[in-house]
């Protein structure tokens, strides 16, 4: 009953998040799940955000991994993130698997050709995580069939470090992020990459706001895996995805996206079933600062 109850907590509690505060107007969201462009969340703004990844486990039990991001632009070239990670593994258990700070930097103030941004994250989890937020090392779809009871034993601190590449031509944006990350222990350093990219259906906005205007929907493709580990650099024992991807921006204020993934090797699951929800909360930042002035 405990891990139920903490899977609607979770689920619900961006939902009832997204739906407090008032409205905002917002720019276009990206349809990636995996793949960072190079734009961060705009200052003081807060976009709460709900995923989630159905994904199929040969040899095992199938399984249904959630989480919940805090998003917060500290300011110009600063956004932070706090997420919240959980997972059900069908016939098995539903569990809290970690909580994971994400830092994304913009070092260049305009817009260039390549924009670059520097990524910093720290994560705090267990090894029954699953939300298969990026391809990492040497990970493939066998080392998902401990059972949870098992595999949140494990304790793992990791440091994520990422350089992000992109560009926006003509409409079109194209980003290429590449990844290295550490246990805080004595493994080696892992790698990965993914590639994205995508465009609106229409450039020109409409007169009047409108919920089904081509320029509301943005459509791409990405492809991310490992590159396995400082001692055995490569493709071997590594798995990797293409998945077309959907970003329906609402002028609401809400996004929503839908990205199916198909594994590309055996080492990968075969199907990944990802769908989000979003919504931006405009001059946060100002609301809480007036909280702790009229507190005073």
């Amino acid at each position: 009953m405990a891990a139920i109850r903490y899977r609607f907590l979770l689920s619900l509690l961006a939902l009832i998040s997204l739906s407090f505060f008032p409205l905002s107007s917002h720019a276009q969201e990206s349809p990636y799940i995996v793949t960072y462009d190079h734009y961060l969340e705009e200052p003081g703004n807060l976009e709460i955000e709900y995923f989630s990844t159905f994904g199929t486990q040969r040899a095992g039990n199938n399984f249904h991994a959630f989480w919940t991001e805090f998003e917060y632009g500290v300011n110009a070239w600063w956004t932070t993130e706090l997420y919240l990670d959980g997972q059900t593994t069908f016939h098995d258990s539903t569990i809290f698997t970690g909580v994971k700070w994400e830092n994304r930097f913009r070092p260049l103030k305009h817009e260039h050709f390549v924009n670059p941004v520097l990524y910093v994250e720290f994560e705090n989890k267990n090894g029954a995580d699953k939300i298969l937020k990026e391809g990492e090392g040497h990970d493939i779809e066998a080392d998902f069939l401990t059972p949870n009871a098992e595999a949140r034993r494990e304790h793992i601190h990791e440091i994520e470090l990422k350089l992000l590449l992109s560009s926006t031509v003509k409409g079109w944006n194209f980003a290429e992020n590449i990844l290295a990350a550490k246990d805080l222990s004595h493994s080696p350093w892992e790698f990965g990459y993914a590639i994205g990219a995508s465009r609106p259906l229409g450039l020109k906005g409409s007169a009047t706001p409108c919920s089904f205007c081509r320029q509301n929907f943005v459509v791409g493709a990405e492809m991310y895996g490992g590159l396995g580990d400082r001692n055995h650099f490569g493709l071997r024992d590594t798995s990797h995805y293409l998945a077309p991807a959907l970003a329906w921006n609402l002028p609401s204020g809400w996004t929503i996206r839908v990205s199916p993934g198909f594994g590309l090797n055996d080492n990968s699951h075969r199907f990944l079933m990802r769908w989000g929800l979003s919504r931006e909360i405009s001059g946060f930042g100002s609301m809480v600062a007036k909280l702790f002035r009229s507190g005073q």
